[in-house]
């Protein structure tokens, strides 16, 4: 039995083409071009451009032209459709390309005043805890001393 050097039978029965029992797959042609790529890209229209070719179809008036501009134009009817039901709506923002990502809210025109007084607060707020843990150590003190504390004093007059 004639083999090769990979094992399989020259001799006829399945041809040199055969490797293992399957058959090779020979590529006719030239090689796949490297600068085009195996999915093409979805066309995105600019406004210009929506425009533009809404125009155009406004302008058509013979038979058979509105086709022409769809074919030449590589666009369908419901795309057409749908831009001009957006320009019935005044959307032409909506033809312009939006810009991406999250929304800017305009900064609080009194959100600087609003801190400072937080600020001015918390330190008040720290200030009256100090103060009433003083009045408290006081009261402890001249308890212990045995000094009475006179009415004026507890009503927070002098």
């Amino acid at each position: 039995m004639d083999t090769t050097k990979n094992g399989v039978n020259d001799t006829g029965a399945g041809g040199p083409e055969t490797a293992g029992g399957h058959r090779t797959t020979r590529v006719s042609g030239p090689p796949a071009d490297p600068e085009v790529s195996d999915r093409p890209k979805r066309r995105r229209f600019t406004a210009p451009d929506k425009v533009r070719i809404l125009a155009l179809l406004d302008g058509c008036s013979q038979p058979g032209e509105i086709g022409a501009v769809l074919r030449r134009e590589s666009v369908y009817s419901g795309t057409i459709a749908r831009w001009r039901r957006q320009r019935a709506a005044g959307a032409f923002q909506g033809l312009s390309p939006a810009k991406r990502g999250p929304k800017m809210t305009p900064p609080n025109p009194l959100a600087k005043d609003v801190a400072r007084l937080e600020r001015e607060k918390a330190k008040l707020e720290r200030r009256l805890r100090h103060a009433e843990t003083i009045i408290e150590v006081q009261k402890k003190v001249s308890q212990l001393l045995g000094i009475p504390l006179s009415d004026a004093d507890s009503d927070g007059k002098s």
